[in-house]
């Protein structure tokens, strides 16, 4: 996130978020990549370019292993009725409702609109594309040598690189838009609670099924959370790391933090 989270008594804290479930595994993974994209994007050198191209070959990694778009269009429509239904509820904030369906049904839209297996079509259908992506397993083995028709695209003016990419791009912005709004939803379910892991560590019970664990660690802890969950059960142990050229170690004494447990 851009803003430091700061928790209930002023102080600012690290997120550490433990998806649940494959599917929230997998739309987490998706946002982290469509963020390095963005960031990318600002960088017009041929290292700039290099590495929004091989996030954008990831992306569609990612999107070509399952019907991602399937899946996501359910969240996304169950979603939209379950506010829908909420809106005949009294003190309901009309107004902020209204542009949270509106935002979904922009969503489903734009999502129904692409083929279900696009991304696969991407990697398979493209010859350049498939040259690159057969190589970028292999450390350094796309530079000049190994790909000279990627140097030379590489050597056109900017806008013709960036208007490949932006088309190459284009199939999955409706995938960033529905993800970025279901994790939104997803995070926004429920509000921040308070937890004490003493002795450094912390053993909860949910009431009910969760979809995605948020641990909000105060800088000042000097620690970070390692994460077991299970579907009924979840532990978090807090490991101190005061120096990453040094072993890890467990800590012993009590540690607040703040706690959610979302789930839509």
């Amino acid at each position: 996130m851009a803003v430091t989270p700061v928790l209930a008594d002023g102080s600012s804290a690290i997120i550490f978020e433990q998806p649940l479930n494959e599917r929230v595994r997998t739309f987490l993974r998706l946002e982290f990549l469509f963020g390095q994209h963005a960031h990318h994007r600002q960088d017009s050198s041929n290292y700039g370019l290099r590495a929004r191209l091989q996030t954008l070959l990831d992306t569609l990694t990612v999107l070509s292993r399952s019907d991602l778009k399937k899946d996501i269009l359910k969240e996304l429509l169950e979603q939209h009725a379950h506010l829908t239904r909420l809106a005949a509820r009294p003190g309901v904030d009309q107004s902020r409702l209204s542009g949270v369906l509106q935002d979904l049904t922009t969503s489903v839209t734009g999502l129904q609109h692409l083929a279900t297996q696009f991304a696969g079509s991407a990697l398979r259908d493209n010859e350049f594309l498939i040259s690159i992506h057969n190589r970028t397993s292999i450390p350094g083995g796309s530079c000049a040598f190994d790909l000279p028709a990627y140097h030379f695209w590489l050597s056109q003016p900017s806008e013709i690189v960036n208007r490949d990419l932006d088309a190459w791009f284009a199939d999955l912005a409706p995938f960033e838009r529905a993800i970025g709004l279901y994790l939104k939803l997803l995070r926004g379910s429920t509000e921040i609670s308070a937890g004490l892991a003493r002795g450094g560590t912390y053993v909860h019970s949910p009431q009910g099924p969760v979809q995605l664990l948020r641990v909000f660690v105060p800088q000042a802890a000097a620690a970070y959370p390692e994460i077991s969950a299970g579907a009924h059960r979840f532990t978090i142990r807090f490991v101190s790391l005061r120096d990453v050229n040094r072993r890890s170690t467990q800590v012993h004494q009590d540690v607040a933090f703040g706690i959610q447990c979302c789930s839509l």
